[in-house]
């Protein structure tokens, strides 16, 4: 079945006990995530948490079906988390649904899907579309209303009670994101001592505090050198970055955004297009123009399959080494605009 980022989580909940494969694609790769997230917290015993990435279901297709049926080392539950670019999973999705297929499939894992760049066109999606037990949604890019309601939602849900427009102000302070969004708020109501059993009235004041430098702010100019390949101006962006104390996986996540955005985009871009029109007609915002231009001629369609998982790796270890999160993104950044300063 298909569903949008409006409606997934009742889509998911109409039909539990019947999904074995959730796959969760288009241009918000957060929003995603972030879905993806959400429905792995529902499902009635989660368990160990198998991940799975492109480069291992691309030279492996067969990994999916045989992790899917596979069994802990203590008997425990399971369930993937698959994170690719385009259409890496598809050889993968169709021998799990072939299995399926063949009554096969019965005690099989629960399967969740975050594809960046893919669509509900792509090959995958129309391969699970019409599967009972295949759920598809897809996320497009988030509005400031929207991601100002989801912050609302996550506050009312940590205890939180917002101000007047501080619920926009942390939307706009996470660049739309809404994971980001969601490490605000939970740092929000730890300060404020804020649970559900005990709410707690949050300010300004309180967000400021506490609050991470917005995208404008701090995290696009180090995004924009990396991927530009601004070697000579990197060195004073990460000295910007400890001196700002920028939050490392917004870094991170803003870089994801925009890899996705170039993902996108690129396919279209033909030769002979003129530039300035094509972002124009492609809905780039005019202030990005320069920079968004100058990264699609430096990363192709190729490179940014690379590149997209790459940022995912990034991510995650961000997120499990915390201590040395600043280090970490200073060092896959500098390794990004060597490679993008390579191909001026």
């Amino acid at each position: 079945m298909k569903a949008t980022q409006r409606d997934y989580a009742q889509a998911a909940q109409k039909a539990a006990g019947k999904l074995r494969l959730y796959f969760f694609c288009g241009q918000d790769e957060a929003g995603a995530s972030a879905a993806a997230a959400k429905v792995i917290a529902t499902l009635p015993d989660p368990g160990e948490r198998v991940d799975l990435s492109g480069s291992d279901l691309r030279g492996d297709p067969a990994r999916l079906v045989d992790e899917a049926r596979s069994t802990s080392l203590f008997g425990d539950a399971r369930h993937l988390f698959v994170r690719v670019s385009g259409e890496e999973a598809h050889d993968a999705l169709e021998a799990f649904c072939d299995l399926a297929d063949r009554g096969e499939a019965d005690g099989a894992w629960p399967i969740v899907v975050v594809a960046t760049s893919a669509t509900d066109k792509s090959r995958s999606a129309k391969l699970l579309i019409k599967r009972a037990d295949a759920l598809v949604a897809v996320f497009y890019p988030p509005d400031l209303r929207s991601v100002t309601a989801d912050v609302r939602a996550m506050a009312d849900a940590a205890g939180l009670r917002l101000n007047g427009n501080l619920a926009e102000r942390i939307a706009q302070a996470a660049g739309l994101d809404v994971r980001l969004a969601q490490s605000e708020v939970d740092k929000l109501a730890l300060y404020c001592d804020a649970s559900p059993q005990s709410p707690r009235q949050a300010n300004g004041a309180d967000f400021d505090m506490v609050g991470a430098s917005t995208e404008e702010d701090g995290f696009m100019p180090l995004v924009n050198a990396a991927l530009g390949g601004e070697l000579r101006k990197l060195p004073g962006e990460l000295r910007r970055l400890r001196e700002m104390s920028l939050n490392p996986v917004g870094v991170a996540l803003a870089m994801e955004r925009r890899a996705a955005q170039l993902a996108v985009l690129a396919p279209r871009l033909r030769p002979g297009d003129d530039m300035k029109t094509f972002l124009n007609t492609n809905g780039v915002f005019f202030r990005e123009h320069r920079e968004v231009g100058d990264q699609l001629q430096r990363w192709s369609g190729g490179k940014l399959e690379r590149l997209v998982p790459r940022l995912a790796d990034l991510h995650r270890s961000l997120l499990a080494n915390s201590q040395m999160a600043e280090l970490v993104l200073a060092q896959e950044l500098e390794q990004i605009a060597r490679y993008a300063a390579a191909r001026r």
